[in-house]
């Protein structure tokens, strides 16, 4: 027997794209607006008639952008920063999240006490940055990395996917069968924890890849800058003088425009490119982490 919709359900379901496509729209647009923009004619730019095509089709933009020996500087800085602030992030996280996770470690309650505590209160903008200072990390790649070695939300969400879905049994009978501690956390765990460690690498990466405030603090040295720290000079201080060489002083400003879609474009695209891959994982692993004890 073939099931029919009622009126009101077939209503309902018409009411729920209509809603979900205008979201849809809502959401997109922005972004697609800027990547047309950086396509277009600072003239047309300039007149505001850019609005769902580009108009007067050039890569003039993306030209004086790659020009720009600053921006291949930042960029190489910031896979840096991502690549190896990531690896960092998940290693001393997961050493951190398996032992916690362990109902038989003493003392994990006050430990993750402590941990969570720290999510509420913190020393600080000052004390950090004098902390950083007299460490010796000042001015260097490790005062954008070492610091933010460990999220505090990542590691609860760590542990208790580790909880939740890692069976004591399995871990006992590698026990029995000699494994050693370490043993049983790169050959066991991980390789059943691919979920939450997609997760965790998408939300480290993320966040190095659009870290600026920190490399604005403790980052003299413009050799050292991250690509979001050039993007807020050029879209916020409006510092783009060193792409303009040659334009005319009454193109400065639209062109100046132009320049500015197109490096947001080219700090976006990137995340936009990777996360499709991982997006299965970030559903799967968000939800088994969020499962209590």
């Amino acid at each position: 027997m073939v099931y029919k919709k009622s009126l009101g359900e077939k209503a309902f379901d018409v009411s729920n794209y209509v809603l979900l496509t205008l979201g849809t729209i809502v959401f997109l647009y922005p972004l697609w607006f800027v990547i047309i923009s950086s396509f277009s004619s600072a003239s047309a730019i300039a007149s505001g008639s850019v609005t769902l095509w580009p108009q007067g089709f050039n890569i003039e933009a993306y030209e004086r952008v790659f020009s720009d020996s600053n921006i291949w500087t930042a960029y190489s800085n910031t896979l840096i920063y991502v690549g190896a602030g990531t690896l960092i992030n998940l290693l001393l996280t997961t050493l951190g999240a398996y032992p916690l996770s362990r109902r038989d470690l003493k003392g994990r309650n006050m430990i993750m006490l402590f941990i969570v505590f720290t999510m509420f209160f913190s020393g600080g903008l000052i004390p950090t940055y004098l902390n950083v200072r007299d460490l010796g990390l000042f001015d260097s790649r490790w005062a954008l990395i070492l610091p933010s070695a460990i999220s505090a939300y990542n590691l609860i969400v760590m542990r208790t996917f580790f909880q939740s879905t890692i069976p004591d049994g399995l871990i006992e009978s590698a026990k029995i069968e000699g494994a050693s501690e370490y043993r049983i956390l790169w050959n066991i765990i991980l390789p059943l924890s691919m979920p939450v460690v997609a997760v965790m690498t998408l939300f480290y990466a993320v966040a190095h890849w659009n870290s600026w405030f920190d490399a604005m603090i403790y980052l003299q040295d413009r050799t050292l800058y991250p690509l979001q720290l050039i993007l807020r000079e050029i879209l916020v201080q409006n510092k783009t003088n060193d792409m303009l060489g040659g334009v005319g002083s009454g193109d400065v400003v639209s062109i100046g425009e132009t320049i500015k879609y197109a490096t947001i474009v080219i700090a976006t695209v990137p995340i936009l490119i990777i996360y499709p891959f991982l997006q299965k994982y970030f559903a799967k692993g968000v939800m088994l982490g969020g499962v209590k004890e």
